[in-house]
């Protein structure tokens, strides 16, 4: 499965690049594929390539939808106190 990642550019760079901010973490960005993109635009990110602008209010709920699935992986690799392993010759 691929995932891209929306960042907002916080500036462009020489040579195609710009410095994309994820949440607080800043890259450099290849925005070979999103010419047009300024400072304050938001574009989806793949393996370092913007490959394309979206608007905030996508790039928002895109970002919501990415927290709640880790939150909810997060939820399911938590082992479930409830369900206790008896060991060999234990009474249930």
């Amino acid at each position: 499965m691929c995932l891209a990642v929306p960042g907002q550019i916080v500036e462009r760079l020489d040579d195609g690049l710009a410095k994309v901010d994820f949440t607080g973490v800043r890259r450099n960005v290849s925005v070979v594929f999103t010419p047009d993109a300024e400072p304050g635009d938001w574009v989806l990110v793949h393996v370092g390539f913007a490959l394309a602008q979206i608007d905030e209010d996508e790039a928002r709920a895109t970002l919501e939808l990415l927290g709640e699935a880790i939150a909810a992986e997060l939820d399911a690799s938590r082992p479930d106190p409830s369900n206790k392993l008896q060991l060999a010759g234990e009474a249930p």
